[in-house]
């Protein structure tokens, strides 16, 4: 497959820039594969769809405030720093911008805090050493912002306080993600009562987002693209409970592309579902992909030639997601993080 067969023509106008006033009254285009037949609601809608039939699985990570503000000494600049991951105490591989700023050995300030510039990385990142280990983490909670992807604009100086709550889901619990697992944005404690209250389980795994997850797909032959590893975990009830709502032929609807990775690399394992289980998930899912898991899909609309948008097309097929996009984008429908949603069934 090609990287083109996967391109859509996207006005700038429907990339939104804010949530919906509530979570749960961005629009939901709800998809049935069986026949095609497509309707258009509301999210708040999801608990009269759903029912005992069906049990929800979410990813309950946290967005980490990755985003960071640095200079180097003595000069008055900015230099934006995008935390990605800790790869040994007080070391963290970061993106740098500008990098021609921080070449090795440069010191970068970063709040309270000092950094030198270890090494360039592979994938053009940059190793920063600090000067401490302990309790790092928690300055950067406390200095840090949302790491709002590129396509929502803000002034630097502009309040983030809306989106330190609303760029994260209402049951968001392990910090570690660089970005939100965005089907999960419109949950309110309201839906997930009447979820609930409909006999409709919802079981929670892990999996913590990085920045691999939305990195460009640079070849054009799709199947030569590698996905970077994202840690992920799973209890022993939380895979039980999954294993028996399966065994009683209840529908399994994934909240998310990231939910749906993990849940389909797990199905891929020795022991599918049948203990604690943590690690690295790298499993590209592209069209051709024999699901093993899903039943049904609660996803955003995704920018086109993404891995994300593959996945979606992986499920319930190209020429039909294509054009539920068009019908979409006719309906002026509002895409990405801050978007609407689809509901496949």
């Amino acid at each position: 497959m090609r990287l083109d067969d996967f391109d859509f023509d996207l006005p700038d106008r429907l990339i939104a820039q804010n949530p919906a006033p509530e979570r749960d009254q961005s629009r939901m285009m709800v998809v049935w594969r069986d026949s095609g037949r497509r309707e258009h609601l509301r999210f708040r809608d999801l608990p009269d769809i759903l029912g005992p039939g069906h049990f929800l699985v979410v990813n309950n990570t946290r967005v980490f405030p990755a985003r960071q503000r640095a200079s180097r000494p003595g000069k008055a600049e900015e230099i934006e720093v995008l935390l990605l991951e800790e790869v040994r105490p007080g070391d963290w591989l970061a993106l740098v911008k500008p990098g021609r700023k921080a070449p090795p050995g440069q010191e970068l300030r970063i709040g309270p805090l000092s950094a030198r510039v270890l090494e360039v990385a592979a994938s053009g990142g940059r190793v920063l050493r600090f000067d401490r280990a302990e309790g790092l983490r928690e300055v950067f909670e406390r200095i840090g912002e949302p790491p709002l992807p590129p396509y929502i604009r803000r002034e630097r100086h502009g309040d983030l306080g809306a989106d330190r709550l609303r760029y994260q889901t209402v049951y968001a619990d392990r910090s570690g993600s660089v970005a939100a697992p965005t089907a999960g944005l419109h949950f309110t404690p309201e839906v997930l009562d009447r979820l609930a209250a409909g006999g409709v389980p919802v079981c929670e795994l892990l999996l913590h987002v990085g920045y691999g997850t939305f990195k460009p797909v640079r070849s054009e032959i799709v199947e030569e693209h590698r996905m970077e590893p994202e840690y992920y975990s799973i209890d022993a009830a939380t895979a039980g409970r999954i294993r028996a709502h399966k065994a009683e032929g209840r529908r399994l609807v994934a909240v998310g592309t990231t939910s749906t990775r993990c849940l389909e690399y797990l199905a891929r394992q020795e022991e599918p579902l049948g203990r604690e289980s943590s690690g690295y998930c790298n499993l590209f899912i592209y069209p051709g992909f024999e699901f093993r898991m899903l039943d049904g899909l609660i996803t955003n609309f995704h920018l086109p030639r993404s891995t994300l948008f593959m996945l979606v097309c992986a499920f319930a097929g190209r020429e039909r997601i294509l054009d539920c996009y068009r019908e979409a984008i006719a309906e002026e429908y509002r895409f990405y993080s801050y978007g609407d949603c689809m509901l496949i069934l």
